[in-house]
C-alpha cells in the first residue's frame, strides 16, 4: 500500500544473505517448499530473539505484565470476537488455471488505488483495468471471501470446532477477569503476549513479509476512565493521517493538534518507535500512517500501522489500535460473565483498550536491511545494533599453528562462560574471516596473533570503522565481557 518507486533489489540481497548465512531460508525445502513458511536457522533464531528481548525489557519497564496463552482456541472465542463472521480476504480466481490472488494485491501490484474500490472490489474491477492472472495470462472469473482462519478436525469430543488463533490478542482477552485479580482490581494494566499467529493467506510472498505462520507481540492496555498516559518524547515522527498530507511531529505536539486524537494512542505509538529505533531500525524508513475509515478492522474506531520501507514499498511492521470496548463487551455477551471493572465511585465500567500489534518477523526483517551496505569490492556488513547482534564478539586465531589456535580456544572457552554470545571462528584467511563477521553483523572480532604468545595482548577490531586496537586479553574477562570492555577502546586513532 502506498508504494514508494525506489529500489527493487534490497530485499532480494538480504534474502540472499539471510539463506547463505543462516539467518532464514524456506521451510519443508527438502520436499519442494511449501509457501508462507519460513524457518530460522542458527543466526536467526538469536537476532530474533534478541529483538523480543528488546521488545519484552520495554513492555515491562513502562510496567508491562505477560501472559502466555494456547495457539488453538475453541469456536466460542472467534464467535465473540467476530473472526468467524469477518476474518475474510477477497480473492479473485482465474477462469483459465483457477489461481486464487488478493484483490488487494493484484491492485497494489498494478498501480492501482484499491480504496476507490474498498471492500467491493470484484472481477469486474480487475477486468475494467485489464488485470490478467500473472500465471497464465487469463481474465478472472470471479472473486470470493476466503477465511483467514486454519480450522482444526476436532477429535476430542468437546462441541464445536477448534481453530488455530490468528492473533494473539483474544487470550488476554478472555483473561481479562484473572489479570485484573492479579493486579489487584486496578487500572490501567499493560498486559502483552508473544506467540505465533496462524492465518491462511490467499499468496503469501515475499519471503517474511507475507506468511502463514508468524510471529507476534500483542499488547493490551485495559485503560480506566481517567487518562491513564501522556506522550512525553519531544522526538519528531513522520506523520500520515487520513488528510493525506504528511507532518513532522513529536507525538504530543500531534495530540496538542489534534493529529492524534487521544493522548493514550500517541503515548503507545512514541513506544512503538522507540522500539523500532532500538532494534536498529532507521528512523528514515519510518513513519506512522493512520487507517482510512474505510479499512478499518471491525473491532477498531482508529489505527495507526507504524510502516517501514522495503524495497520501495511502505510495509506494515506494528498497529497500534484503538479497539476500544469491543472485545470484552462481546466476550462477556458470549460468555455470560461479567467482564466491567468499577471506578473510584464504585460504578462498573468496561475498560477501552489500546492494543498495539508487532509482528516480528516483519521487524527483524527491516533491522536487516536498515543495517545493511557494502564497502568497496562487494563486502557486505550488516551494522546491527549490539545489542541485537546474534554475535557478541568473535575470537579469531590469526593461523591454527604455533600454538596461537590453542591460545585462542583457552580465551574463547574462559570468555564463553561470561558471555554466551561469544563464537569462535578459525576457517579461511584472517581476512576472510572479518568479512564474514561483518557480514552476519559480529560487533567485535578479537584475533590472537604471535604478540599474544610475548605479551598477552590481543587485537581488537571494530565492525564499523574496521579499525583495530591491542588491549590486554584479561581485560575482555572483566564482568559485563567485550560490551563493557568497549567502553574504554577508542577507535578514532
Amino acid at each position: 500500500m502506498f508504494s514508494l518507486k525506489t529500489t527493487k533489489d534490497e530485499l532480494d540481497r538480504i534474502v540472499e544473505l539471510a539463506k547463505r548465512r543462516g539467518f532464514f531460508w524456506p521451510s519443508f525445502s527438502l520436499y519442494g517448499g511449501v509457501s508462507g513458511f519460513y524457518d530460522y536457522g542458527p543466526l536467526g533464531v538469536l537476532l530474533r530473539d534478541n529483538i523480543i528481548r528488546i521488545w519484552k525489557e520495554k513492555i515491562l519497564s513502562i510496567g508491562g505484565i505477560f501472559i502466555d496463552t494456547p495457539n488453538i482456541s475453541p469456536e466460542e472465542v472467534f464467535q465473540a470476537s467476530g473472526h468467524l463472521e469477518r476474518f475474510y480476504d477477497l480473492a479473485a480466481v482465474c477462469a483459465s488455471c483457477g489461481s486464487k490472488f488478493k484483490v488487494e494485491t493484484l491492485l497494489q501490484d498494478n498501480g492501482i488505488d484499491e480504496s476507490r474500490y474498498g471492500e467491493f472490489a470484484t472481477a469486474e474491477s480487475l477486468n475494467e483495468n485489464n488485470i490478467r492472472c500473472p500465471r497464465c495470462g487469463s481474465k478472472f472469473r470471479e472473486t470470493t471471501n476466503l477465511s483467514l482462519m486454519f480450522e482444526l478436525l476436532n477429535r476430542s469430543g468437546d462441541r464445536g470446532n477448534l481453530y488455530l488463533r490468528p492473533e494473539t490478542a483474544q487470550g488476554v482477552f478472555v483473561n481479562f477477569r484473572n489479570l485484573l485479580n492479579f493486579n489487584r482490581d486496578k487500572l490501567p494494566i499493560i498486559a502483552a503476549q508473544l506467540g505465533k499467529g496462524f492465518r491462511n493467506e490467499i499468496a503469501p510472498r515475499q519471503a517474511l513479509l507475507r506468511l502463514r505462520e508468524f510471529y507476534m507481540g500483542e499488547v493490551e492496555v485495559y485503560l480506566s476512565n481517567d487518562q491513564d498516559f501522556q506522550p512525553e518524547s519531544k522526538m519528531k515522527l513522520k506523520l500520515l493521517p487520513r488528510d493525506g498530507v504528511t507532518r513532522f511531529l513529536s507525538p504530543a505536539s500531534a495530540v496538542q493538534q489534534k493529529i492524534i486524537r487521544d493522548p493514550n494512542m500517541a503515548y503507545f505509538i512514541e513506544i512503538v518507535y522507540q522500539i523500532l529505533l532500538d532494534v536498529g531500525i532507521s528512523p528514515e524508513r519510518i513513519r506512522f500512517r493512520q487507517h482510512r475509515e474505510d479499512e478499518l478492522s471491525h473491532y477498531s474506531s482508529d489505527c495507526w500501522d507504524a510502516e517501514v520501507t522495503i524495497s520501495g514499498e511502505w510495509v506494515e511492521v506494528v498497529g497500534v489500535a484503538d479497539r476500544g470496548t469491543y472485545d470484552l463487551t462481546r466476550h462477556q455477551k458470549y460468555s455470560g460473565s461479567d467482564l466491567t471493572s468499577k471506578d473510584r465511585q464504585g460504578k462498573k465500567f468496561t475498560p477501552r483498550v489500546i492494543e498495539p500489534s508487532f509482528g516480528f518477523d516483519r521487524i527483524l526483517l527491516s533491522s536487516m536491511i536498515s543495517s545493511y551496505s557494502e564497502r568497496e569490492k562487494g563486502y557486505k556488513v550488516l551494522s546491527l545494533p549490539k545489542r541485537v547482534s546474534p554475535h557478541s564478539v568473535a575470537i579469531l586465531p590469526l593461523l591454527r599453528k604455533d600454538g596461537l589456535r590453542e591460545w585462542a580456544l583457552n580465551l574463547y572457552t574462559k570468555y564463553k562462560r561470561l558471555d554466551p554470545y561469544a563464537t569462535f571462528d578459525e576457517s579461511g584467511s584472517i581476512g576472510r574471516r572479518y568479512a564474514r563477521q561483518d557480514e552476519i553483523g559480529t560487533p567485535y572480532c578479537v584475533t590472537v596473533d604471535y604478540d599474544t604468545l610475548n605479551n598477552g595482548t590481543v587485537t581488537v577490531r571494530d565492525r564499523d570503522s574496521t579499525k583495530q586496537i591491542r588491549i590486554k586479553s584479561e581485560i575482555l574477562l572483566r564482568d559485563g565481557g567485550i560490551f563493557t570492555a568497549s567502553k574504554e577502546f577508542d577507535f578514532t586513532g
